[in-house]
């Protein structure tokens, strides 16, 4: 075993990145617009299930199913049981639209049913809610990537972009969606390879990790609560997911394009299907992954220290942040911290083994590092070149939804905005039509590149993934628009555009009402959560959490309330660390770490 990134693990990832390069050289020579664009409507079921699975399973998905299992529970699994009831929806209702009318975009069929107007608001709020997809994508997967090699964040944001965008321009829809093919298998096995590896280190096996998972932890595969403060609940993901999913995979214009780009309706559906299959996989074993990994840690909280460390340090700072805007804490005072932590944790550990798991478990969660548990077990228990697999099944991920994203923009801008607003402006010739699609791909691709550098700030990858998701509300407004179009119909019970020139116009305000609803409830929730926890029983965790952690500090001593805190030097003495620590308030599991 390796702690590091073995040379091997550097084979396997540079071998990925070139066969993905390689087949988008193999695949160029797109001399047409509808094969740039199109495939030229010549792709099986098979690719075109795989493609819309890879494309809208995302590093975010990829990183956020095995935390939230590790962290709350299995109650995310619901997501699935919401895909499966609206997949009838998807198949007899936006497939044969589309396959029926020979759209480009998503978006034609609006201006048919309502107004050119309606069109674009639609595509315009797609385009923004993709560019901000895909870097949260991106972001998801530095943090796990990084964690795991060592390699900046920003180093590997702009590596994945590239190799990305290069392969796209170079060889369209095609070439995005074989590598989405690729990046599928690449991250399927990685998951049965790493489920294997947590049965096999667990204590009892299989059995050993449900054991472990559910004793004294009620409501774990659903939880019926009605709740606004659960993030996880029950009639939440089954509501959410339903129309979530029923944006994605029946509104958005990544998953059209992969219907238009099939050979007949027909195989459409089936590969709609393969890729509600393979969902029905991949859901399941991350959450799966996620119980595994809070079964082992549970038996070896020591090996969470550098995450917990790093999680108090940096909370800590930020705690004393909230109460002193001019606070700045020096190296010297951060490496006090970090030594008051880590010893803290080492005589917890040491002293109260059956309870030191509870307690690094629920400071890991209580300041947002679960997302390092499943980086953290690749590092210690991976062999050299299967982790280089899972930085591999991590790139694929994210770049299935890079390329993708950055495909169907461009044709989206082309289709919607350029040719139907500014038909003036299309190139006369074939050779003219790629230049300017291939510009425009470079573009997007560098711009929400850029982005993912500085998602980071809206939290977990949890909650950049839904943040970034809903923030357009695009969503909401395309599925509001979609259900209008279905139930109103014209006098003569046929599609006219003349006829609902006023549907459109009367529907403005509610798209814009829906628009400020979904980033009112978004960005709500966050707020609403943090004011409302402490008055509804977050007190008494806390307060425990802190009693817990302080008291049994073997290797500290609090010796006043105005004496800071001593730490056992080697020699076998109490000596006072040259950055004082406040002492513990147990009202608030960070104040006694405020650093005066």
């Amino acid at each position: 075993m390796s702690d590091t990134f073995h040379w091997l693990d550097h084979l396997v990832v540079l071998g990925y990145l070139a066969v993905s390069i390689g087949l988008g050289i193999y695949l160029r020579g797109q001399s047409t617009r509808e094969e740039f664009f199109q495939a030229s409507g010549s792709m099986g079921r098979m690719t075109v299930g795989l493609s819309v699975m890879a494309t809208l399973f995302s590093a975010n998905s990829f990183m956020m199913y095995p935390s939230t299992s590790y962290a709350v529970s299995l109650t995310a699994g619901a997501a699935v049981i919401a895909f499966w009831a609206m997949a009838p929806v998807v198949i007899w209702v936006f497939i044969p639209v589309y396959s029926r009318l020979k759209c480009k975009t998503a978006y034609e069929y609006l201006e048919q049913r309502f107004h050119v107007s309606v069109r674009c608001l639609a595509s315009g709020l797609f385009i923004l809610l993709r560019i901000g997809w895909m870097a949260s994508a991106t972001y998801a997967a530095s943090v796990a990537i990084s964690g795991i090699s060592g390699v900046g964040q920003v180093t590997v944001i702009i590596s994945l972009g590239t190799v990305a965008v290069f392969y796209t321009m170079l060889g369209g829809l095609r070439a995005v969606m074989w590598t989405d093919v690729l990046q599928f298998f690449v991250f399927a096995g990685t998951i049965v390879f790493a489920m294997g590896l947590l049965i096999s280190q667990a204590d009892g096996g299989f059995s050993g990790i449900v054991e472990t998972y559910t004793k004294g932890r009620d409501n774990l595969i659903v939880n019926f609560a009605i709740d606004p403060k659960l993030r996880f609940a029950t009639f939440a993901m089954l509501i959410g997911s339903f129309l979530e999913g029923l944006s994605a995979f029946g509104a958005d214009q990544v998953a059209v394009q992969r219907y238009i780009a099939a050979k007949d309706e027909k195989t459409s559906q089936s590969g709609f299907l393969i890729n509600m299959l393979g969902l029905s996989f991949i859901v399941p074993s991350l959450l799966c992954i996620g119980a595994g990994l809070f079964a082992y840690f549970h038996h070896h909280p020591e090996n969470l220290e550098e995450a917990f460390v790093q999680g108090m340090v940096r909370t800590s700072i930020e705690k004393s942040s909230e109460q002193d805007p001019n606070f700045v804490i020096s190296d010297q005072e951060r490496s006090e911290l970090d030594r008051f932590y880590r010893d803290g944790m080492r005589a917890t550990v040491k002293n109260s083994p059956d309870e030191a798991a509870t307690i690094v478990h629920e400071l890991i969660v209580e300041t947002g590092m679960q997302d390092q548990a499943l980086p953290t077990f690749v590092r210690l228990k991976f062999p050299p070149g299967v982790v280089g697999l899972l930085v591999a099944a991590l790139m694929a991920a994210t770049m299935s939804s890079i390329d993708s994203g950055i495909h169907s923009v461009t044709t989206a801008i082309v289709v919607d905005f350029r040719d139907r607003l500014f038909p003036g402006l299309r190139p006369a010739t074939d050779a003219g039509e790629m230049r300017i699609a291939r510009i425009i791909l470079v573009i997007i691709g560098a711009l929400a590149v850029g982005l993912a550098c500085f998602v980071g700030d809206l939290g977990d990858v949890f909650d950049v993934a839904k943040k970034t998701t809903a923030a357009f509300g695009g969503g909401v407004h395309r599925r509001a628009v979609y259900a209008a179009s279905y139930l109103v119909r014209s006098p003569a019970g046929h599609l006219r555009r003349s006829s609902h020139h006023r549907l459109a116009d009367g529907r403005a305000p509610g798209l814009v009402f829906a628009l400020v609803l979904a980033n009112r409830i978004l960005l709500g929730n966050r707020a609403f959560d943090a004011s409302e926890s402490d008055s509804r029983g977050e007190n008494d965790r806390s307060r425990r959490a802190a009693a817990d952690l302080v008291i049994r500090h073997a290797k500290l001593e609090i010796r006043s309330l105005t004496a800071g805190c001593f730490v056992e030097s080697g020699a076998g003495k109490l000596s006072r660390p040259s950055v004082s620590l406040a002492p513990p308030d147990l009202r608030n599991p960070y104040a006694k770490q405020s650093i005066h």
